[in-house]
């Protein structure tokens, strides 16, 4: 088992050109004893956001607080507090903080992938 704040696990800023003020808490993961699903917190700064990527697994997200905008293969889709969105896996897709004054925060599931 593994209780915790979410706040005393380590964010780790997204890296590269392609994503400003972004990162990631890996809340929950295999390391904790997870077999099929990791649990992360993604948090965005104002004007901030992800790269823009794909991957082979679906993720579903949570938002839990700020204002946003996924951006999923050329459309655009606003997130806001209590929005829930599944990604598809091999789809081009980047979250964005819309707002210029708070943070953007979700909760995000994915697959653990397995050896």
């Amino acid at each position: 088992m593994k209780h915790v704040d979410y706040k005393s696990v380590k964010f780790e800023p997204f890296e590269g050109a392609d994503a400003r003020g972004a990162g990631i808490r890996w809340l929950i993961g295999d390391k904790d004893g997870a077999e099929n699903f990791a649990m992360r917190m993604i948090e965005i700064d104002p004007g901030g956001y992800s790269p823009c990527h794909s991957h082979k697994s679906e993720h579903e997200v949570f938002v839990w607080r700020g204002k946003g905008e996924l951006r999923l293969e050329g459309s655009n889709h606003p997130l806001l507090p209590g929005t829930a969105v599944f990604v598809p896996g091999e789809v081009l897709h980047q979250f964005v903080n819309v707002s210029e004054s708070e943070k953007l925060e979700f909760i995000c599931v994915v697959p653990i992938k397995k050896p």
